[in-house]
């Protein structure tokens, strides 16, 4: 990784808190909580990572959030992946987390939401990172289950800034969760959700008219919708990418055959950002490196896309304007 994504000054909003487990830290949670894995050495571990598509990545992912047990747990993992994003440049990352995926292995919402945001209450002293914590519903369980969950989060005044939409997308369609949607922007909560990952180009355009998302989570197969791209552009829709997760689970073939270069040439607001860096070869700076390497980019586009990312978060204006601040010094500085 070159010292140009190191220290980039940028907004990572494309982030699943559980896609942050490192098989090494996996098997220390195991040890200490008494749990036996079906994987129990690190290179039995390390061996599942070959993924055809999602679903065989939804399948270890949720194997091994088995070893998160206590609000340690849940705390170690957050503050693991705010060291890392802190040595990647990340000024600003907003983070999701699965409830109900947690609630189904018998833990408790206040162990999940209190070991995590524990971490991100000091995050920005320990680490210089500003965050905002996001609950993503997974659309392949039923909307009741998800707008319950959401009434309990509201019940406990969690510190969420927001809802997401994640998990396995084809087949579990926008339109299956516009209650909970109306429920949170009720509540005053940001919106966002997966669409166009696996899922077809009319899932971002239902994401936007059907449930009000204020942005969209990877959208790369707005491509095949010349109108769809057109609309996004004139409406400036972030859509946060996250192109070596693309590659390992084969929503492309290689990242040379990735579209956002043409997704950045159309005038897209695009960002890069790192889905689930543990499982999918790499943090964002990581991913930076590999689209400079591929694509032969310059400081220019890293600029916009850091530019992007910034300016599509849900900081304050305040912050935002900080990190601009810091973006106009990193451009000084490349001379």
């Amino acid at each position: 990784m070159t010292t140009q994504e190191l220290t980039l000054p940028k907004a990572e909003l494309h982030l699943h808190i559980e896609g942050t487990l490192e098989p090494e830290l996996i098997l220390e949670m195991a040890e200490r909580n008494g749990i036996v894995l079906p994987f129990p050495t690190l290179e039995s571990l390390r061996a599942q990572y070959e993924f055809t598509d999602l679903q065989s990545f939804l399948n270890l992912y949720y194997a091994n959030m088995a070893v998160l047990i206590t609000e340690a747990d849940f705390a170690d993992m957050t503050r693991a992946y705010l060291r890392r994003a802190q040595a990647a440049g990340v000024r600003h990352a907003e983070i999701m987390f699965d409830p109900q995926a947690h609630l189904a292995r018998g833990v408790e919402l206040t162990t999940a939401v209190g070991g995590i945001a524990a971490a991100l209450a000091s995050s920005e002293a320990d680490f210089g990172i500003s965050t905002g914590l996001i609950a993503a519903f997974l659309r392949d369980e039923s909307e009741a289950s998800a707008l319950e969950v959401l009434e309990a989060l509201l019940a406990m005044e969690a510190p969420i800034i927001g809802i997401g939409l994640d998990s396995a997308e084809v087949g579990n369609p926008p339109s299956k969760f516009v209650r909970l949607f109306e429920r949170a922007r009720k509540a005053g909560l940001h919106l966002v959700a997966h669409a166009g990952e696996e899922g077809p180009a009319s899932y971002v355009t239902d994401a936007l008219d059907l449930l009000g998302v204020e942005r969209i989570d990877h959208g790369i197969r707005s491509v095949e919708d010349p109108a769809l791209v057109a609309r996004l552009v004139a409406e400036q829709v972030p859509l946060t990418v996250c192109p070596l997760s693309n590659v390992r689970l084969r929503a492309v073939n290689t990242l040379a055959d990735h579209p956002l270069p043409r997704m950045v040439e159309a005038g897209m607001n695009v960002s890069v950002n790192s889905d689930d860096p543990a499982y999918f070869g790499g943090y964002v700076g990581t991913n930076f490196a590999a689209l400079e390497k591929e694509f032969a980019w310059g400081a220019s586009v890293a600029q916009t896309l850091a530019s992007n990312s910034i300016r599509s978060s849900f900081a304050s204006d305040a912050r935002k304007g900080e990190m601009f601040a810091e973006l106009d010094s990193w451009v000084a500085a490349q001379g």
